[in-house]
Order: C-alpha cells, then structure tokens, then sequence
C-alpha cells in the first residue's frame, strides 16, 4: 500500500513534497501574517454569503479532520464579493486544530496561533466541477475563521454534538438543515492573499479570505473536537489532536487587508 500522508513523523508535512511535488511550489499556504508589511486595498469590496441550510447534506471523519459535506450540484450555498469575481458554491468546511488550547491553527498573525481555524472551502462555478476548478489559480475560495478561547459558542456547540456519531476514521452521519453562517464572527474584515490547499495535493487555486476576527468558543468545546479518534472503529484508537501545517515560505505574494 501507498505511504498515505498525515501529520505524524514519518508522513507528516516534511514528506508531503515526496508524493505531492507542488507542497514546495511558490504558493503554499499556510502563511505567518505580519500585519505591519500588510497594506490596506481600497478596491476590496465587502464580501457576503448566501448559505441555504437545506444544502447541508453529512458530517464525517476522515481521519485528517471533521468535514460537513454541502450539496454543491447548483449555484444554493453561494460567496460573492470580497476579491471574487465571480460568485462561489461552498462545497465543504472542516476544522484543524492542536493538542493544547494554545496552539492548532494553520495560519498566525503577528506571531499568535490561535486554538484551531475553520475553513469553508468554495469553488468557482463558472469551471463547471470541483474537479475542473482544482486546475485553476481563481478555481477554488477559502474564508477562513479563527478560533481563540473563551465562553461558549452555542452555534460551535451544535456541530460538536454530532462528533459522537463519528468518533472514528471512516464514519459519516447525516448533518441536515445547517447554515454555516452562524459561525461567522461579527466583523467581516479580512486579509487575502493567493494560495493554496494546506493538505495534499496542495493545488495552488485558492483566493483566501481570512477574517482578522476570530470566534470564541471554550475549553472544553475544544476538548471535544479532541475526543475524535484517527483511527478506525477496529484499530488501536489514536486521537485526532495535531492537524495543522506549519507556515510556508511567502515568496514574494503580496497579502492585502480589506481593512485600515
């Protein structure tokens, strides 16, 4: 069997380049935001979204992450505006997250990781499939939200009830009427910049909107994204606690803040 990729030592991000050659190309996400090199852009428009709760299909474990699945077959759960072009179908969002509150989100800013980002992954629907829009240096939106400690997010909390059904790599549940929205901090400032995929194959094809503002949520509703296992029902159980790549070198992109 084909070394599967992961996050442990042997398959981890320092290897990923061996199966995945683009994980060393010019446009790797993550990256460490340093907001004093970061110029505000007057032409960056507001972003929105138009999320139908209907178009939440399933939540599942694939043992990288917890991922709810979105019908994306027509234009229903839609990002528009921001420094799209075109509007975007949300396909999918999933979390990563650490072992310990202080660190597990993928991107950093001024040197602060925060205790786990959301990424709501969208594809250009004017490239017709997923698939198609992979290809495609404007094919795919990521908003990413981050995560810090504090009180409770009721909204967070109704996702994390669902975590029981799907404790172990390859299980999946129904995950119906959602509108992902409601986990959107108030601000929709944000930074953005050219990039890609923080797991294999790591396609360069996605535009970042990532919101300065991130969300709270508790100790312990992190504790229970940690109670997830990355191995199968039938397998020695692994926790599922270290899921983040670290920062990628910048190369010369150019971030931009939506913000003064």
């Amino acid at each position: 069997m084909a070394k599967e990729w992961g996050y442990a030592d042997h398959n981890g991000p320092d290897h990923w380049h061996e199966l995945y050659p683009i994980a060393k190309g010019d446009n790797q996400s993550p990256i460490e935001l340093h907001t004093k090199d970061i110029k505000h852009d007057s032409s960056l428009k507001p972003w929105s979204a138009s999320y139908d709760p209907g178009s939440a299909k399933t939540i599942l474990n694939n043992g990288k992450t917890c991922r709810v699945v979105f019908d994306d077959t027509y234009d229903r759960s839609m990002l528009r505006g921001g420094p799209l072009t075109a509007p975007y179908r949300l396909r999918q969002f999933h979390l990563h997250w650490g072992s310990s509150d202080d660190h597990g989100s993928e991107h950093s800013v001024d040197g602060v990781k925060y205790a786990a980002e959301l990424h709501l992954v969208h594809w250009n629907s004017k490239y017709n499939s997923f698939g198609s829009a992979l290809k495609q240096p404007d094919g795919v939106a990521v908003v990413g939200i981050f995560l810090k400690i504090g009180h409770e997010k009721h909204e967070f909390q109704l996702l994390l009830d669902a975590l029981d059904k799907i404790k172990t790599k390859g299980k999946e549940a129904p995950f119906p009427n959602f509108d992902p929205s409601c986990l959107f901090p108030a601000c929709r400032d944000y930074w953005t910049y050219h990039g890609s995929f923080t797991t294999p194959p790591c396609e360069e094809c996605i535009v970042w909107l990532l919101l300065k503002e991130p969300i709270t949520v508790s100790h312990e509703q992190m504790a229970k994204l940690r109670s997830l296992y990355s191995s199968a029902e039938n397998e020695p159980p692994v926790p599922l606690v270290r899921n983040w790549r670290p920062p990628q070198p910048v190369k010369g992109r150019v971030v931009k803040a939506s913000f003064k």
